[in-house]
């Protein structure tokens, strides 16, 4: 892996559930378009730390992503991910754009904040 100091994630796109195959392809195009170097999942963990049934279903998901990816695939803790991003959205409007920006979709925002959180980890 390279030294991720200095790396700041940031949205590229948000991929529309289909169905796993095609979310699997979509992401696998990405991956060879972009020149990733690794998949980084959030796994949805209870704020016990526990893993419940929507993590089941991630990790079966990324079980197919593993099966094709051409790089490695790897699971990140993403509690409070979307929290934090509606936070950090309503931070950055104000006014007429805040009613705007609270109503967007937090998701792209939300991975970004998951992809930092690894890299940031991942610092030596």
């Amino acid at each position: 892996m390279s030294d991720p100091e200095g790396i700041l994630a940031s949205p590229l796109t948000i991929i529309t559930r289909e169905n796993d195959m095609s979310d699997v392809e979509a992401i696998n195009c990405l991956v060879r378009e972009k020149e990733v170097a690794q998949v980084i999942i959030g796994l949805p963990l209870k704020l016990s730390g526990e893993e419940g049934e929507q993590a089941a279903k991630v990790r079966e998901f990324a079980a197919h992503l593993k099966e094709t990816s051409p790089v490695p695939v790897i699971f990140h803790d993403e509690r409070l991910s979307t929290s934090e991003a509606q936070r950090l959205r309503r931070e950055a409007a104000s006014g007429k754009r805040a009613r705007r920006v609270s109503r967007e979709p937090d998701d792209d925002l939300a991975a970004a904040l998951i992809l930092q959180w690894y890299l940031d980890e991942s610092r030596p």
